[in-house]
């Protein structure tokens, strides 16, 4: 059983590359006109995508080909300020450059949407909202030439509204008016407070979408089951996918503040996630999400290169 190691957006070991420079509605609401607003968004979005393609050169020079794109390329690209702005036709050679990259490497990307990205809101504005935010983020997939539905969006299945029951079935029932081009990138994730590895898995089993499942999240919310149990089930609803299963890691910052992402990924845990990970014989990727991004996924590269039975293929891939 071989797995991969990847991290979110950000390298902290290049200097000067933010893929997520921003510019707030406040600032660019003060410029004097449309040409000078116009102006400075492309500069910072400019940049961004200068910085994705050198972080992506960077990824391919350590053997890391899981990566998360942040969901900040293009500032303010579904804001009111910015209504009719072609960002994917101002950027389309950029765009396609960093997409040929990916493909000619076989990089596995994905995007996680931010959290106020919601299709099972009881408001329709809300709704309306997080549709034109996963919009967004096809239109960019589609702009790099990665049409193919391999390329993935990670949601969290949304709130409680006070009504589990019904708010599942809100979202069924928008998740199957979103139109194909969106809804074949979306695979859920378990998350920390409120659906847990179980519900998710049944979620995803009903409508056929893959499953992530974070494992730290289940720290924090599951039904007294060890996910060992339903690992396997939750691997099998990658069946037909091109890429193979998909894991968040993280650990938690500390016991008082056990939520929160710590810096580094404590090799302790992992080691003893994977003694049970392995049970299926199922390769599988995981996307660390610890603070110090791939500084963290280089510290524990090393560190499973000492764990007997874990086989260090090279920075990024390992066999067990």
């Amino acid at each position: 059983m071989k797995f991969r190691l990847g991290y979110v957006a950000m390298t902290l070991n290049l200097h000067d590359c933010s893929p997520s420079g921003t510019v707030t509605a406040a600032v660019l609401g003060r410029l004097p006109d449309e040409q000078a607003r116009m102006y400075r968004l492309k500069r910072v979005a400019a940049k961004n995508l200068e910085n994705t393609l050198r972080i992506l050169i960077y990824n391919k020079a350590y053997n890391i080909k899981v990566y998360r794109l942040t969901s900040k390329l293009i500032p303010l690209a579904t804001h009111p300020l910015t209504k009719g702005w072609d960002y994917t036709g101002d950027f389309a050679r950029e765009l396609k450059k960093i997409g040929d990259f990916i493909k000619e490497n076989d990089f596995r990307v994905s995007a996680h949407p931010d959290h106020y990205t919601l299709i099972n809101s009881p408001s329709q504005d809300v709704i309306k909202q997080s549709v034109s935010d996963l919009d967004y983020h096809v239109r960019l997939l589609e702009a790099m030439g990665l049409d193919d539905y391999r390329y993935k969006l990670v949601l969290h299945v949304g709130g409680l509204y006070n009504d589990r029951e019904a708010s599942i079935s809100r979202f069924r029932d928008n998740f199957t008016r979103l139109p194909d081009r969106i809804a074949k990138r979306i695979i859920l994730e378990n998350d920390d407070k409120s659906y847990d590895a179980h519900d998710v898995l049944c979620i995803c089993r009903d409508l056929n979408i893959p499953m992530v499942v974070d494992v730290h999240h289940d720290w924090c919310l599951n039904r007294g089951e060890a996910l060992e149990v339903i690992l396997e089930d939750i691997f099998k609803t990658w069946d037909g996918e091109y890429f193979r299963p998909k894991i968040h890691f993280s650990s938690p910052k500390s016991q008082k503040d056990f939520r929160s992402h710590a810096d580094f990924i404590n090799a302790e845990d992992f080691e003893q996630f994977l003694r049970y990970a392995v049970k299926p014989g199922i390769d599988f990727d995981v996307m660390l999400e610890a603070k110090s991004k791939d500084s963290a996924l280089l510290r524990l590269s090393e560190q499973l290169g000492n764990i007997h039975g874990v086989i260090r293929l090279n920075e990024a891939e390992f066999e067990m």
